[in-house]
């Protein structure tokens, strides 16, 4: 469970207080578990809302216009590049919060637009919104760490 709160938080001391709080909240409803699918599933689910609700406290306005967006078509080239779990995993760390959320319950969890406007209190258009500003961060920083590895080539 701690990784799942670390890829959401900012960094480990973070992650150790949306644990710690996530498994408060688990013993205090324990008896509202009804045994209906995983208890692992519930827990994360639990963890997940923790994140979210701490990310909203710290939060209150969510901005869309903070960054700018690549338009389609912009830098189309595929490259042939193979990446760690962890070198993946670190570029999604390094997404500003508001990106980080969206992205990590849309692909990650598998939240719908709606499911995510709900929990973390914003429309569906700006949860839309910031996962595409966040594949175009990703795409940016991707796009960067292969030039780094194409300099330390040469």
């Amino acid at each position: 469970m701690f990784a799942v709160c670390l890829r959401y938080c900012k960094d480990k001391t973070e992650a150790e207080d949306c644990l710690q709080e996530g498994f408060i909240k688990v013993f205090n409803n324990i008896d509202k578990y009804g045994f209906k699918g995983s208890f692992e599933g519930w827990v994360r689910r639990i963890m997940v809302n923790t994140v979210i609700e701490m990310f909203r406290k710290k939060q209150p306005e969510l901005l869309v216009d903070e960054f700018p967006v690549l338009t389609d078509g912009e830098d189309e080239e595929v490259y042939d590049a193979s990446f760690t779990h962890d070198e993946l995993m670190a570029m999604v760390q390094e997404l500003p919060p508001k990106y980080k959320l969206v992205f990590n319950l849309y692909v990650l969890e598998g939240f719908s637009h709606a499911e995510i406007a709900q929990t973390a209190g914003i429309s569906v258009g700006t949860s839309k919104s910031n996962l595409a500003r966040a594949r175009q961060w990703l795409k940016k920083s991707v796009e960067n760490r292969l030039l780094e590895k194409k300099q330390a080539v040469c």
